[in-house]
């Protein structure tokens, strides 16, 4: 099972991950990895501290302080390890729930998988469509640190409550 999503009545923008990953499923919380670069490149372009990676609830706050929401496209799947390339027998979570209950207005993906499963089987039932962002996934190595600040932070500028 997928985690719940963190958003509140603020939350007017979504990023959306795919499914989490084995560390995230240890840590039970979004991008757990140690490698993975959300929370250091959400905590620049928030302009808060990097939070320490036990921390859920700081974690929390940086999403609800500003605006966001964050949850993944999938409620369950079949998965070897973290390789998205490996998923099967999707179960895409159910947007329509969180839409009722949050503002929200945009969407983003975290990576080209999360955008496949989100046009495929989200995007028909939401009507908004998607931003597709640089994965922030240690995997996406080609992509550094620096670009993918610069990429995400001219996606979201207009999304990120100051």
């Amino acid at each position: 099972m997928s985690f719940a999503p963190v958003y509140n009545e603020h939350s007017r923008a979504l990023i959306l991950g795919t499914w989490p990953s084995p560390k995230s499923r240890e840590m039970s919380f979004y991008y757990g990895h140690p490698q993975n670069r959300f929370w250091p490149m959400l905590a620049a372009l928030t302009g808060e501290p990097v939070p320490a990676r036990e921390d859920i609830e700081a974690k929390k706050q940086i999403i609800l302080r500003h605006g966001l929401a964050l949850w993944d496209t999938l409620e369950s799947c079949t998965i070897t390890g973290a390789s998205d390339a490996s998923i099967r027998d999707v179960v895409p979570n159910d947007i329509a729930d969180l839409l009722a209950k949050a503002p929200i207005e945009a969407v983003f993906c975290n990576g080209a998988t999360a955008y496949k499963i989100y046009t495929k089987y989200l995007e028909p039932v939401s009507g908004i469509p998607a931003v597709r962002l640089p994965s922030t996934s240690p995997a996406n190595a080609a992509c550094r640190p620096e670009k993918l600040r610069e990429i995400w932070k001219k996606e979201l500028a207009n999304w990120i409550l100051p």
